[in-house]
């Protein structure tokens, strides 16, 4: 099983770069993980391809929520393409989808060919799309070279079928990425059952803040969550998937 390819997703360049250290492939550089990755400033999408040697994917996605974009969204979406074309990234990863739940065929290509000649990646979108076997055939007629998906299910392990079903309609026309709930437990089974060869996932552990002065009375997010926890991609981590998936 040498021939796996891992990528994972990073919300940081601090992630990245654990990510390369345990071996993984590529990376696709998200903001704002806990609203499923938004695009990433410049500086970091700048920093990370300064220091990264492996594959740089980026996410193109201009705010969290649901996958149907305004015009305004849109050209914002064609600058951050362009600005990672600058920038020497490997590919970016986008989505639409229209009111209906259908794959937006007419704007996604449109940003493919913007993107040309980096790779392109259809994100998890598809998961909440319509009919998922016509929403594979369309996100093929977009000419994205990858699909990332968990199956439509809550997790790829719970999609495996499906993922299996997407893998054998796409063939050589386009790669099934499985991603969400990849772990070192299941890399082997998914790999068994789903016949697929590029699998995603964060590899991340939480890590104290080294901040010795703390208010706990003053939040900046989410209601109950530890504003001075961390979570960052782990190198060993990623190092145990790989391993998992060689057996």
């Amino acid at each position: 099983m040498s021939d796996i390819l891992l990528e994972i997703c990073a919300g940081s360049v601090t992630s990245c770069l654990a990510a390369q250290e345990g071996g993984a492939h590529r990376i696709e550089l998200c903001d704002n993980l806990l609203e499923g990755g938004t695009t990433p400033s410049y500086g970091q999408i700048a920093v990370a391809r300064e220091r990264l040697w492996i594959g740089l994917n980026v996410i193109i996605r201009p705010r969290g929520g649901d996958f149907l974009y305004t015009d305004l969204e849109y050209e914002v979406m064609q600058r951050d393409i362009i600005a990672c074309k600058k920038l020497g990234v490997n590919g970016v990863v986008i989505g639409i989808l229209t009111a209906n739940g259908y794959i937006d065929v007419p704007r996604c290509k449109a940003l493919v060919e913007l993107a040309s000649p980096m790779q392109v990646t259809f994100h998890r979108a598809f998961d909440v799309a319509q009919n998922p076997l016509k929403a594979l055939e369309d996100v093929i007629a977009t000419g994205c070279n990858r699909l990332l998906s968990s199956g439509q299910a809550a997790t790829a392990s719970e999609g495996a079928a499906m993922l299996k079903t997407l893998q054998a309609a796409a063939a050589d026309r386009l790669i099934i990425m499985p991603g969400a709930g990849v772990r070192s437990n299941n890399i082997a089974e998914l790999i068994a059952t789903t016949g697929c060869k590029e699998f995603h996932t964060s590899a991340r552990l939480p890590f104290a803040s080294k901040m010795r002065h703390c208010n706990p009375n003053v939040h900046m997010g989410i209601p109950g969550q530890d504003e001075y926890a961390l979570v960052e991609t782990n190198a060993e981590l990623v190092k145990e998937i790989i391993t998992k998936a060689s057996i």
